[in-house]
């Protein structure tokens, strides 16, 4: 007799992560231009993605329980899938391509009931050969990113995105003059001092959803590039001169919704990597040393819609 009492399945996933896939020459992109952004599209000849893909159905529970494997899709198989449907792949972003590969998926396995399908750009930038951009010659950027997630299922009428996220992450900025943190609550447990004008160096991840779906993997007007929410960021971070971090991000989001009123929710994500001081000239009070502070960080989070009066 068993010592286990039954158990019951909730939920279930599986699938492939950090699939890279590089294409050649995918479709150029080409957007409205806006203010705060030079971005105007990009030649996309060489389109570079990362993909997770997580696979969701009742019908892989036997797998589990019985390891009966005849509905599974063996993940190799699902890495071998994500290359050609790149190769296939006729758009020119992110997001389109992870909607038309979620489509394939769901076309080709009828075994899979739904699936959520994660993208993260990776990028490359032209090298400069002389003064010239080369358009054959690329180097790996260590900056910041786009990503994109869409939850898929299958309906009677097709494929139906049930949410969507889209972000550009991994953005570091420092801003050395014109920010402030004080009038803060002070006790026992306080040694910060109170900063009127103070270098502010923070990492933020930027996500945002759209009020309908479909300009997320559309190509049209209403299509929101990542590179410009970025842009819209930094430049309300060189503009603006807040008095916190959380005063920032709140003005970047009212920019943002405005800017973008396609966009109905921004949300930030945001570390305090204020650099500690060093030394400072005894003549000159603009020229100062600071270092690398030690953790841990200050966090901040923020989420908007539409319409949002604070």
């Amino acid at each position: 007799m068993s010592d286990f009492t039954p158990a019951t399945i909730t939920a279930i996933d599986y699938g492939k992560a950090e699939v890279t896939a590089y294409r050649f020459n995918a479709k150029p992109l080409r957007v409205n231009s806006i203010p705060e952004s030079a971005f105007t599209g990009r030649a996309n000849t060489l389109f570079a993605v990362q993909v997770d893909v997580q696979v969701l159905g009742r019908n892989f529970v036997p797998a589990y329980t019985e390891g009966d494997n005849s509905d599974v899709v063996a993940t190799d198989s699902m890495k071998n899938f994500i290359l050609k449907q790149a190769l296939d792949f006729e758009g020119a972003t992110l997001e389109g391509y992870l909607m038309f590969l979620g489509q394939r998926f769901l076309e080709r396995y009828p075994e899979m009931e739904a699936l959520n399908v994660l993208g993260e750009e990776q990028p490359f930038e032209a090298a400069h050969v002389g003064a010239e951009a080369s358009n054959v010659l690329f180097h790996r950027s260590q900056g910041d990113r786009a990503v994109a997630e869409l939850a898929l299922e299958r309906t009677d009428e097709g494929v139906r995105v049930v949410d969507h996220r889209c972000g550009r992450v991994g953005l570091q900025l420092v801003k050395v003059t014109g920010s402030s943190f004080a009038n803060f609550v002070r006790d026992e447990h306080t040694t910060l001092p109170e900063m009127v004008d103070r270098p502010l160096f923070i990492y933020l991840d930027l996500f945002w959803r759209y009020a309908d779906a479909a300009h997320a993997v559309g190509e049209d007007s209403h299509y929101v590039p990542a590179e410009q929410v970025r842009d819209v960021a930094a430049t309300v971070f060189h503009e603006f001169n807040s008095k916190s971090i959380q005063h920032l991000v709140y003005e970047m989001g009212k920019r943002i919704l405005a800017r973008f009123p396609q966009v109905a929710e921004v949300s930030f994500k945001a570390q305090n990597r204020l650099w500690d001081k060093g030394y400072a000239s005894e003549t000159d009070a603009r020229v100062k040393v600071h270092t690398d502070p030690r953790p841990p960080y200050g966090h901040i989070g923020l989420t908007m819609t539409q319409g949002d009066d604070g």
